[in-house]
Order: C-alpha cells, then structure tokens, then sequence
C-alpha cells in the first residue's frame, strides 16, 4: 500500500527545494527573504488531504508576473519594449499592494547600489546622474512594462506533480489545473 503522508511530504519538499534552486539560478539570490520564505504544510486526513505552500506575497508576483500599467510610456531607448506579462492576473495600478511611489523607488534604489548600475552615454562612458536618479528610471520602466514572469514555483510545482506516484493520482483523482487553482485561492 502507498503510504501517502511520505509521497505528499516527498512532494512539498522536492517543490521548496527546486524553486529554491530556481530562485537561485534566476535572481543570483541578491535578497533572501522570499527563498527563506518558502515552506509547506501538510495535512493528511483517512479520505483526504491538504497542502499548502507558503511564500512572501511578491512571489506571486515573481512567479506569474505583472502586466505594465502603460508598455506605449516606456522610452523608445528601452532593451525590452512592449509587455512583459500580458497574460498575467496581476496588473500594476489595479491592486491593493500598501506602499507609496516613494517606497518603491527607495527599495529600488537600494537594489541599484547593490547591482550597481550606472547611467552610460552613447560611448559606454560614465555619464551623469546617481542611484536615486536611476531608481526612477528602472521604477517608471517596470510600472510601465510590467515583470516578466519567472514561473520558479509553478515550473517546480509541475515538476514534482508529474513525479507524484501514479497509485496517488488515481487514488485521489487529481486534475493538477484543478489542483493549482485550488491551491492559489
């Protein structure tokens, strides 16, 4: 007999582990607060189960990521034009997020300085302008364009599912679209 509390617990920590990894991989890990974030809860019931993921609520936004609020706005200079993540349920300016512009733009700044990237004229030089100042470009560029979608959690969470043992699927009938919007409410 399949012993499902060990195939779910096996399935919540090779999740956790992989979008770590994930995370990892993608955002060179600058901050740690959402990877450390990363958990699971499992409750294992005679004819039924429930397992929850945990994340900081910006994983959301990492993971399925966030239409621009107005693509046309950002400058025609720009590297990546055009929306990042046209079919995301998230969109800027349409949310109930706390915080102000200026919040925003101080965490970007410090993000700047940690990356630290620099304004450059046409011949890669130097050119005016210092953190605080680049921090309302790369603000105004991603309200506008939005974020583009890093799917590290629902790539881990597909993953992992397929590798569920099938006596475990067939006993519960699990659909994984059915399984994921139930897990996102």
């Amino acid at each position: 007999m399949l012993n499902v509390q060990e195939a779910l617990n096996n399935f919540g920590k090779g999740v956790v582990k992989q979008s770590r990894s994930s995370l990892t991989r993608q955002r060179k890990n600058v901050d740690k607060t959402l990877w450390n974030s990363l958990a699971f809860n499992l409750d294992v019931g005679k004819n039924s189960f429930r397992i929850e993921f945990e994340m900081e609520d910006y994983g959301a936004f990492q993971d399925e990521g966030v239409k621009g609020a107005n693509p046309s706005k950002v400058s025609p200079n720009a590297k990546i034009k055009g929306q990042q993540a046209p079919n995301s349920r998230f969109k800027f300016g349409t949310g109930s997020a706390s915080g102000t512009w200026e919040q925003y733009v101080n965490k970007l700044e410090k993000w700047v300085k940690k990356r630290g990237l620099r304004f450059r004229d046409s011949q890669g030089k130097f050119a005016k302008g210092g953190a605080r100042s680049m921090a309302y470009v790369v603000a105004s560029n991603i309200y506008n364009r939005g974020i583009k979608p890093s799917r590290f959690f629902t790539r881990s969470f597909e993953t992992q599912f397929d590798k569920l043992p099938e006596q475990l699927v067939e006993a519960f009938n699990l659909d994984l679209d059915d399984f994921i919007k139930f897990t996102r409410q």
